[in-house]
């Protein structure tokens, strides 16, 4: 079941009517922007609602007066009655992006953890699944870090996907990912099991309050090492932000600019900051503070098994799959959708 409050979604949709008509409303395009952008969502879901209650009340006056040998009147019964059952589903995937920030692009991070050269080469399996993914669903993944193992896989990657609810689709996959198969760099040929963790932030934008005091950051310059030609051998045009405060790092080499990888980077960090602020929020709304895992065994939210058999199960909704294949080259959508209904559940549970 998913919660729809109409109520309260007419109630804001009026607060932004009135912000949206205040004087010098687009003195500030981004936060404009983000109003614009909220109440447009809003208004879809509203808007979807109502017409599902149109059609339902033809429908319904319709059957009152049909007779059973009405066959053309039947058929087009049938016909609206499909039309409606597929609105119906469309408008409760549209509100299982109900959070705040879900339609909010994102950054995703990935760190191997556990298990060294092997562990690597798995992190750059997940780095490869959710471009893939990106592919699938029509968003813009643009990799802004990544730094290559020793001898193989990723030590580290960072990557921005762009597109309308990046964070809600992508917000369940944070945590670590486990792989269980024979090694390739195993020449005993033993069954492995790795690990990686993966961290997803929302790109807040115009809604962050987040202030950042130049004297609290440390700004390191380097070569990227990646490819782009000249530019990459002789300018130090990457760029390392350190918050002292927290410790936080970000990292981006993808532009030729220093002053460009510098914004980049700027940004990052203040969706870090932002993100860190919310869950220190929320854990003192909770009156406890949240465990903090270790990329290791026991602390894993999916397990991808190669072998002996083929499985891939999220242990938190149960869902699960034989097509590791499949899964590997971003078909994901299953287990996104099985953790945006579990929320939704716990919402309306907590709501009960």
């Amino acid at each position: 079941m998913v919660l729809f409050d109409l109520p309260k979604l007419q109630d804001e949709i009026a607060a932004l009517d009135a912000e949206q008509n205040k004087e010098g409303f687009w003195n500030d395009q981004k936060s404009a922007l983000a109003v614009v952008s909220r109440l447009s969502d809003i208004k879809g879901k509203v808007d979807g609602y109502n017409k599902i209650s149109r059609d339902y009340a033809d429908v319904t006056s319709m059957l009152e007066d049909v007779g059973e040998k009405d066959a053309d009147m039947l058929e087009l019964l049938g016909s609206m009655e499909s039309d409606l059952e597929k609105e119906i589903g469309s408008l409760r995937t549209l509100l299982l992006f109900a959070g705040e920030y879900d339609a909010l692009n994102c950054t995703l991070e990935i760190h191997p953890g556990a298990g060294g050269t092997e562990a690597q080469d798995w992190a750059s399996m997940l780095l490869r699944m959710y471009g893939r993914w990106a592919e699938r669903n029509g968003f813009q993944c643009q990799v802004l870090n990544i730094e290559d193992g020793e001898e193989a896989g990723i030590k580290s990657a960072t990557i921005k996907m762009n597109g309308h609810n990046a964070y809600g689709m992508l917000k369940g996959e944070k945590g670590v990912h486990r792989l269980v198969r024979i090694s390739p760099f195993d020449a005993a040929a033993r069954r492995h099991t790795s690990f990686a963790s993966v961290n997803v932030v929302p790109e807040f934008g115009a809604v962050s309050d987040i202030v950042i005091d130049p004297k609290d950051i440390r700004v390191d310059t380097f070569r990227s090492g990646g490819a782009g030609g000249q530019n990459v051998n002789k300018v130090s045009s990457a760029v390392r932000i350190t918050h002292i405060p927290t410790g936080i790092v970000v990292q981006c080499e993808i532009e030729r600019s220093q002053l460009m990888n510098k914004a980049t980077c700027m940004s990052m960090l203040t969706d870090k900051l932002m993100q860190r602020k919310l869950d220190e929020r929320d854990a003192k709304l909770k009156s406890i503070v949240g465990e903090q895992k270790n990329i290791e065994w026991g602390s894993q939210i999916r397990s991808y098994v190669f072998q002996p058999y083929t499985m891939v199960k999220d242990h938190r909704t149960d869902y699960q799959t034989g097509d590791v294949q499949g899964v590997m080259d971003g078909d994901i959508d299953p287990f996104i959708y099985a953790y945006l209904e579990m929320e939704a559940k716990n919402a309306n549970g907590s709501k009960a």
